[in-house]
């Protein structure tokens, strides 16, 4: 009797398409391994890099805002040489002139640190008679149980003839505060000269970083032009959004400065610089100028009422430049999706520290420029995106 699979009526499939299918699933997890070893990797190369990494994306991005005022005076005939160089001594010049300005009020502000400490210690010395809250039953306990851990941590009673050492560090040394100190400021001066000598180079190449990458785009015509396009297209949605940023938080410093001393808040300058660069951190930046200076209106004033008066229209000049003028500015290409704001802003804040919160908008920027140009990389810029 036949078999029956070698009956005429019947067929026998392939194994090829199953094995393959196999195959092609085993590849995908090969590849979502591979890009998962791969951020990671990125990951801790740029904390590992840190150092080298933060001066070159900050002299790139000031590069950027300098950049057109170059590219105007060498039409004009000045040699790019040249006109780097006046950017960059104008650029110090000011620096140096706000700080020689400002440092009196600067210092004003940390003096009246311990003073606005001692007001707030008798403001809360004074409740001290009202009745037992939360708070000072959470202390209470606080109290009992370092008192019973001290109980607990008592030295043993030694033996006789051994005599008990003990070591005491000073309490305060000065040396080493003053020595930690200058080692930072020094720190900060070295880094600050390479960020300036990267972007005068930057500033005096041009575009010369363009034309190789145009050289090795491909041996065609047509991979040159559209090489070409790409970069330029991102080079200008990186500059308008640099000068809008710098722009509006020019804006910012303006209205908040004007707003503090209309209402008689002291150092109002120096308020509104900082309202101004906090401006570049998004949600957050905001809310830290804000409650900081109800700290100070509070104790300069003893008013409720001004206080509030001064945190909400600092906070309306804020809210406002962010609905209104910066969407106005901006093209619709470089406006980004709020999460992706704020989950950048974590990222980069873990990452890089207090310079990462302040370039993450900059370098999310960069990162959808490049992305909606590069047509492997759309699917990342339209994440970003609104």
């Amino acid at each position: 009797m036949p078999d029956q699979d070698d009956s005429p009526g019947q067929t026998v499939l392939p194994s090829e398409p199953q094995d393959a299918l196999e195959m092609g699933s085993d590849i995908d997890a090969m590849r979502i391994a591979l890009v998962v070893l791969a951020v990671i990797g990125t990951t801790l190369m740029l904390q590992f890099a840190q150092p080298v990494l933060i001066p070159v994306v900050v002299a790139i991005l000031i590069s950027y805002v300098l950049g057109p005022a170059v590219t105007s005076m060498h039409k004009r005939g000045i040699p790019r040489l040249i006109g780097s160089f006046i950017v960059i001594a104008l650029l110090c010049g000011g620096i140096g002139f706000g700080v020689y300005t400002l440092t009196d009020e600067a210092l004003a502000i940390v003096d009246n640190v311990p003073t606005a400490a001692r007001r707030l210690a008798a403001r809360f010395e004074s409740r001290s008679g009202e009745p037992e809250g939360a708070l000072e039953k959470v202390q209470e306990a606080a109290q009992e149980v370092e008192r019973a851990a001290e109980e607990a941590s008592q030295p043993r009673p030694v033996g006789r003839g051994v005599t008990r050492v003990q070591v005491v560090e000073p309490a305060f040394a000065a040396r080493d505060y003053l020595w930690a100190g200058g080692r930072g400021l020094l720190g900060f001066l070295g880094q600050f000269a390479m960020v300036l000598f990267l972007v005068y180079f930057l500033l005096v190449t041009g575009d010369l970083f363009k034309r190789k990458l145009v050289k090795i785009a491909g041996p065609t015509l047509t991979k040159k032009k559209i090489t070409v396009q790409i970069m330029d297209e991102i080079n200008k949605q990186i500059s308008g959004f640099l000068r809008v940023q710098v722009f509006t938080s020019a804006c910012v410093a303006a209205a908040t400065a004007a707003t503090l001393w209309w209402f008689g808040v002291q150092q109002y300058i120096v308020w509104g610089l900082l309202a101004g660069v906090f401006n570049s951190i998004p949600y957050m930046g905001p809310l830290i100028v804000t409650a900081a200076l109800g700290v100070v209106t509070f104790m300069q004033f003893d008013d409720v009422v001004k206080t509030v008066s001064v945190c909400g229209v600092t906070l309306a000049i804020t809210s406002l430049e962010g609905w209104l003028l910066t969407p106005a500015l901006m093209s619709r290409a470089s406006q980004m999706n709020p999460v992706a704001i704020f989950v950048g802003l974590l990222f980069w804040s873990w990452v890089w520290g207090v310079m990462g919160t302040i370039l993450a908008v900059p370098m999310l920027m960069t990162l959808k420029a490049v992305c909606d140009r590069v047509e492997d990389l759309q699917p990342i810029g339209e994440l970003l995106g609104e």
